[in-house]
């Protein structure tokens, strides 16, 4: 099974699409993923990210919802 997590771009370096990266904040923590997929992608988007490559732009009330759903969870553990 494969988990992809939405995340909220912070930061965007590079111009060529295919070496393009972000800092993502997932619920704060601060992580440097691959932008090659989603060329498209602004500052304060969210993205769904599986195994450092953002694959899509997401909904932000859709990506709000799953960050609180994975926070529940994880104070039941």
């Amino acid at each position: 099974m494969c988990l992809a997590v939405p995340g909220k771009i912070i930061s965007i370096a590079g111009d060529d699409p295919l070496t393009k990266m972000g800092r993502v904040s997932f619920g704060g923590v601060i992580k440097e993923v691959s932008l090659a997929y989603v060329p498209e992608v602004q500052i304060d988007d969210y993205v769904l990210v599986h195994v450092g490559f953002a694959l899509s732009i997401v909904d932000q009330r859709e990506a709000e919802q799953t960050l609180a759903d994975l926070q529940q969870i994880n104070t039941f553990s």
